[in-house]
């Protein structure tokens, strides 16, 4: 741990500039190191924990490399590459995921899509030219949606998600179809999801993406993902994200590399772990909304699931962690918690079990938390949430948890709590 650490300080120093400053936020001071159920911050713990630092690396956890990453708004033009809808247009998204895979090549592409909405999934696949796939109007109005949960077995899973047949032997997507369709697991797991990004260099603006699962499932484990993205350089922006359990998996593919992604000016909504995954992922200008239509109490947003000697996870900044009405009459939903995914066995091994990692800064902390243990305990071991409050502590110490909050304002900041 030590090790990699020191070597991403040499990175910062001699590779990459130094961070910008975090947008004012008018709120009363909170108080560094909080307690340990609320740990807060100082001025100078916070320096590392912005966009620059989470989107500066790539390669392996183990041996990081210095590449800056700065993603731009996404541009979209006026005449896309690719049109989904109206009267010439391709009738799904992945027809036109299909032709973009086919045209080949390294300019980037762009797939417009018109109002509408598209029933079924989308896959896209490893190998992809770098492309951007945007809304031609409000993100409210260009729907994909589809109904999958995760319970089903692979079997099923295969036969609902195909059953138009948009998926045969030599399509670019087909490998992607066959991994979960030929799974030996007793259930689709993951795959349960409408949109699925394996490739690089993916653009997304101005879509709603619908798990339409929603409440026709009881409180149990239903994962059923809206947008799953597995590689580097994801950029979402403009967008509605809308589920229950598991809405958004910013996740790497590769276990031992790191995937980044970057999320802007987006609605997510969800009532368990409903943003969640291993990738390095910045969330700005973002609001995520805990709702309780299907569970009614200890919800939670974030479950990041963070390589354990690599320092960041997620960084939430300047967004809004809001609750519907029946939270705020009756506080308890949790901001996050640890993933501790494949531990389920072995319990939490420091060092082995993957150790989530979030910052959540400059942001709104609406109504509706429990203000005293905004913090979950790990999914998966339920290892009870612990952090560390001693002087000179070690903010990526394996022993303790790594979910933390700085300049949050709102009825349930620490300032404001």
């Amino acid at each position: 741990m030590k090790t990699v650490l020191l070597l991403l300080a040499g990175l910062l120093t001699a590779s990459t500039p130094a961070p910008a400053s975090a947008a004012p936020v008018r709120a009363a001071a909170e108080t560094a190191p909080g307690t340990s159920s609320r740990p807060v911050l100082s001025r100078a713990e916070a320096t590392p924990f912005t966009a620059t630092h989470y989107l500066g690396y790539s390669g392996a956890y183990a041996s990081p490399v210095a590449d800056p990453w700065r993603p731009q708004p996404i541009r979209t033009p006026r005449h896309p590459d690719l049109v989904v809808g109206g009267a010439h247009g391709f009738t799904s998204v992945q027809q036109a995921v299909n032709a973009a895979y086919r045209a080949g090549g390294t300019r980037r592409l762009t797939i417009g899509v018109r109002p509408g909405t598209y029933t079924g999934t989308v896959f896209i696949p490893s190998g992809t030219p770098p492309l951007t796939i945007f809304g031609e109007g409000p993100a409210r109005d260009v729907n994909l949606e589809f109904t999958v949960d995760a319970t089903i077995t692979p079997a099923q899973w295969a036969a609902q998600v195909n059953a138009d047949g948009r998926y045969a032997e030599g399509d670019p997507a087909w490998p992607m179809f066959q991994s979960c369709a030929t799974k030996t697991t007793a259930t689709a797991a993951l795959c349960a999801t409408v949109v699925w990004a394996q490739s690089t260099n993916l653009q997304l603006k101005g879509l709603t993406i619908t798990n339409t699962l929603l409440d026709t499932v009881d409180r149990g484990t239903h994962q059923a993902l809206a947008l799953r993205t597995d590689a580097d350089r994801t950029q979402l922006e403009d967008m509605r994200l809308i589920g229950r359990q598991d809405t958004l998996m910013t996740n790497a593919d590769d276990v031992n590399s790191i995937a980044r992604v970057s999320v802007r000016d987006s609605y997510v909504e969800g009532d368990t772990d409903f943003v969640f995954g291993r990738a390095a992922a910045v969330f700005d200008h973002c609001e995520f909304r805990l709702v309780s239509s299907r569970k009614p109490s200890g919800g939670v947003i974030f479950a990041p699931n963070t390589n354990p000697v690599f320092p960041y996870g997620f960084l939430v900044t300047r967004s809004r962690l809001v609750t519907d009405v029946a939270y705020q009459a009756a506080p308890t939903g949790h901001f996050g918690r640890a993933w501790d995914q494949g531990a389920s066995t072995t319990g939490y091994l420091p060092g082995i079990t993957p150790n989530g990692q979030l910052v959540i800064r400059d942001s709104y902390l609406g109504a509706g938390f429990d203000a005293t243990n905004p913090w979950s305990p790990a999914a998966t071991t339920a290892r009870p949430f612990l952090a560390r409050v001693d002087d000179g502590r070690d903010l990526n110490d394996v022993n303790y948890n790594r979910l933390w909050e700085f300049r949050n304002r709102g009825p349930v900041s620490s300032a404001g709590s």
